[in-house]
């Protein structure tokens, strides 16, 4: 893979994103402690976003510092707040995201570390891991400690890479990973990540972080007793990761099912035969032959299932390819037009001046050996047409000026 951050020689910009919700006694906290000089980084921003707080933490985060400060109309979920978030980082122009819980837990320090490995072009995303070096996770609950490790299990098994700790939210992407990334679910998504970028070829790196967990601290999305962590977290999380497996390996997903059903009743079918041979009789079997070959029909109609589902992951592929390139292109326009603006304002900037300088020299009565009143009359006139220069500009000036050169 080629660099192209680094071979492109620009400045890098990175976006530093926290989506909260009723955060307001930790978001300062975070905000401020985000390094805003990093080696090898052109510029550090701060953005927030508030998945419709009721404690006013969009403000405390604007009062903080943050550069972007975003709120939702309403309430979205954690998963839908996530992708919008990447959405708004790349049209700003973000050359790499990192997103971190505005909860305080993780140490906004650790953000160079994080993105070392993007810069150096060993990753296209770092995410934090809690389990690489245990004694840097001080305090967390044994019953997430069970789940994330779970978790991390299954996630390992789907994508066939070895990964620690596929829950944590503090995260960097590269901007190629970012542009890759299409999620669906709403209620979190940590673990679709890994499903969905692994599935397009994007290299993914684990890197010790320090994480602090505070005993009275109540989770947005998970709970501290084991019922609550099965029934809440354990269950949607399951769900998101079932929807997503499905659609990048549905042979996988529909095909094993098919496979072992039909087993089943291919052994049940072949010994009800073998007995009807051996005693010509089917009374004490007969419902056992009945399961065998329903079981077996059943397993074949999966099976077809996976070849169709197979097929349509073809195509999904091809649309996650337009997709990602349309959002390219969007977001190169976006970046284009807010350089071509920048331009513009520049432009602007130099035309007043000039008029200001041609004003001036008209009050003091400058310049009247090289042109008569009526010519300095319509110099001025040529750059200050209008009183809005952006609306008018030079050429309108100077159309108007030629139509009254044609008038004498």
């Amino acid at each position: 893979m080629i660099d192209v951050m680094q071979s492109s020689g620009k400045r890098l910009k990175v976006i530093v994103m926290s989506p909260a919700y009723n955060e307001a006694e930790n978001i300062a906290k975070v905000i401020k402690g985000v390094p805003r000089e990093i080696r090898g980084v052109g510029e550090v921003k701060v953005m927030v976003i508030d998945d419709h707080s009721s404690d006013g933490t969009a403000m405390v985060a604007k009062n903080a510092g943050a550069d972007y400060v975003f709120r939702q109309k309403q309430r979205s979920g954690l998963g839908a707040t996530f992708k919008k978030g990447i959405d708004i980082a790349l049209r700003l122009g973000a050359d790499i995201i990192v997103n971190i819980d505005g909860d305080g837990q993780f140490n906004s320090k650790d953000i160079p570390k994080l993105i070392a490995p993007i810069l150096e072009n060993e990753a296209d995303m770092v995410t934090c891991s809690r389990f690489l070096q245990p004694e840097m996770t001080k305090n967390m609950p044994w019953s997430k400690r069970w789940g994330n490790k779970r978790f991390s299990n299954l996630i390992s098994r789907i994508t066939g890479e070895k990964f620690s700790d596929t829950q944590c939210g503090f995260r960097a992407y590269s901007r190629e990973a970012a542009l890759r990334l299409n999620l669906k679910g709403k209620f979190t998504y940590t673990q679709e990540v890994f499903i969905d970028l692994v599935e397009k070829g994007m290299r993914i790196k684990e890197v010790p972080c320090e994480v602090q967990y505070f005993e009275n601290r109540k989770s947005v999305i998970s709970s501290k007793s084991f019922t609550g962590l099965v029934k809440g977290y354990g269950f949607k999380s399951l769900g998101i990761i079932a929807k997503t497996t499905r659609d990048t390996q549905p042979l996988t997903f529909f095909g094993m099912p098919a496979l072992m059903v039909f087993i089943l009743g291919f052994i049940g079918g072949a010994y009800s035969f073998v007995y009807w041979l051996i005693y010509s009789a089917t009374t004490p079997i007969r419902t056992l032959f009945n399961v065998s070959v329903f079981f077996m029909i059943f397993g074949v109609a999966l099976g077809i299932l996976a070849m169709v589902a197979d097929m349509l992951k073809t195509i999904k592929g091809t649309q996650d390819e337009l997709l990602y390139r349309l959002k390219r292109n969007e977001v190169d326009q976006s970046h284009a037009m807010k350089t071509l603006n920048g331009h513009v304002e520049k432009v602007n900037g130099t035309m007043k001046k000039i008029n200001g300088h041609v004003k001036e020299m008209k009050m003091n009565g400058n310049g009247s050996g090289h042109a008569d009143k009526n010519d300095k009359e319509n110099e001025v006139e040529m750059f200050a047409e209008g009183k809005d220069e952006k609306s008018v500009g030079y050429y309108a000036g100077l159309n108007a000026h030629k139509r009254r050169m044609k008038e004498r």
